[in-house]
C-alpha cells in the first residue's frame, strides 16, 4: 500500500462497542427498533469506531466490525442449510461452550452474501481516502461451529464453506477492496480432524486467485478476552509457512513476546503485522512499552516489512481503554520510527 510510513499502524479488525450501542442492541433484539432505527444505530457506531482510529493516528483503518458484532457468530444468521444447536451451558461466566453451534442439514451457502460489501462501502465513505482493510472469518473458523449431518462427509461441508467465503471475497474485490484479511483463530486447532497443515490448505483455497493484498490473522482465541488453544507458534510453523498470502498477523504482546524470533524465517516470505498491544490485559501500555516491543520485532523483521498492530480485536475491552491502547500503539510506533 503506497503512501504509508515505515512501521504503519492498523487495527486487527474489531473495535470496542460504545456503552450506548450495547444498550441499544438489547432494545433492537427485543424488536423495539424499526429498520431505519437499526440502520442509524449501526451507521453511528461505525462512524465512532473509524473516528477513534483517526483521532489516535492509526494509518490503516478497519470498520470496527460493529455491524457484525461478536465476530463470526452473528454471520451464521446469513447462512442457509444450518440448524442451530442450543448450548449445553447458559449459566456462569461467558465461555466458548456458550457460543452458537450448528448441524449442517443441507448445502451450506450464503446466497445473499455475508454483508461485508455493505460494511466495506460504509468504511470507505468514512475513511476519506485513507488506506483501509476489511476482515472476515476464514473457512476453518466458520467450520469450527458446524458439524456435518449424520452420515455426511466433513469434506463436503468444508467445500461448501470455502465456496461461500470465496464468493464474499470476490464480491469485496469487485467492490474495490484492495486489502482483505481472513481471521483464523481455528488454525491452531482445526476442526473435523484436520491437522494445521491441511487447515492452511483450506485457507489457501479460499484466498486463491485474489489479486489484492491478502492477510491471514492467526490467534489463539479472544472470546471475552480468553484464549482457547495451545499458544505456541513453533508447532504451527509448517502451517504458517504454507499459507499463500502477503501478510501474517500474529499475536505477541499477551505472550510476553515469546517466540518473536520465529518472525525471522517468516519475514523472508511474508510481511508481518506483529501484535505489540495486549488486548487481553486491562493494563494500559505506555508508548515506551510499545516501542520496546517493536524493537524486539525489528531484531528479526526488516522495518519495511513490519506493521504495528494489536494482538487481536478490541471487542473484549471497554471503549475508553481501547482508545487509550490505540493511542499508546501509535505513540510507540512514532518512537520506534525515530530510531530508524
Amino acid at each position: 500500500m503506497s503512501g504509508l510510513p515505515l512501521l504503519p499502524t492498523m487495527g486487527v479488525g474489531s473495535y470496542a462497542a460504545p456503552g450506548w450501542f450495547v444498550a441499544a442492541r438489547k432494545l433492537m433484539r427485543a424488536g423495539e427498533f424499526g429498520a431505519d432505527d437499526v440502520a442509524e444505530l449501526l451507521d453511528d457506531a461505525t462512524r465512532i469506531a473509524v473516528a477513534d482510529q483517526i483521532d489516535a493516528g492509526v494509518e490503516i483503518l478497519t470498520d470496527g466490525e460493529l455491524r457484525r458484532q461478536r465476530f463470526v457468530y452473528e454471520m451464521y444468521d446469513r447462512i442457509e442449510g444450518l440448524t442451530r444447536v442450543p448450548p449445553g451451558r447458559r449459566l456462569g461466566v461467558p465461555g466458548y461452550d456458550m457460543a452458537p453451534s450448528f448441524v449442517a442439514d443441507g448445502t451450506v451457502a450464503a446466497p445473499r452474501g455475508l454483508g461485508l460489501v455493505d460494511d466495506f462501502r460504509a468504511l470507505k465513505a468514512l475513511a476519506e481516502g485513507r488506506p483501509t482493510k476489511i476482515a472476515l472469518p476464514g473457512p476453518l473458523t466458520f467450520a469450527m461451529a458446524i458439524r456435518p449431518a449424520s452420515g455426511c462427509a466433513a469434506e463436503r461441508l468444508i467445500d461448501d464453506i470455502v465456496a461461500l467465503v470465496r464468493a464474499e471475497l470476490d464480491a469485496l474485490v469487485a467492490a474495490g477492496a484492495d486489502f482483505i484479511q481472513l481471521d483464523e483463530p481455528a488454525l491452531p486447532h482445526p476442526p473435523h480432524g484436520l491437522d494445521s497443515a491441511a487447515g492452511a490448505d483450506v485457507i489457501n483455497r479460499a484466498l486463491a486467485g485474489q489479486g489484492v493484498r491478502r492477510a491471514v490473522h492467526v490467534c489463539f482465541g479472544n472470546n471475552a478476552g480468553r484464549p482457547f488453544a495451545d499458544r505456541r507458534f513453533g508447532r504451527l510453523m509448517v502451517a504458517l509457512e504454507r499459507l499463500e498470502c502477503e501478510q501474517l498477523v500474529l499475536e505477541f504482546a499477551n505472550r510476553e513476546m515469546s517466540e518473536v524470533e520465529l518472525l525471522g524465517p517468516l519475514s523472508g516470505r511474508f510481511d508481518i503485522a506483529a501484535g505489540v498491544v495486549d488486548v487481553k490485559n486491562w493494563r494500559l501500555e505506555t508508548a515506551e512499552d510499545v516501542a520496546t516491543r517493536i524493537a524486539r520485532c525489528l531484531e528479526f523483521v526488516p522495518a519495511a516489512k513490519l506493521t504495528v498492530t494489536a494482538d487481536c480485536g478490541f471487542s473484549a475491552l471497554p471503549r475508553y481503554l481501547a482508545r487509550a491502547k490505540l493511542k499508546a500503539m501509535v505513540a510507540g510506533a512514532h518512537l520506534a520510527r525515530a530510531t530508524l
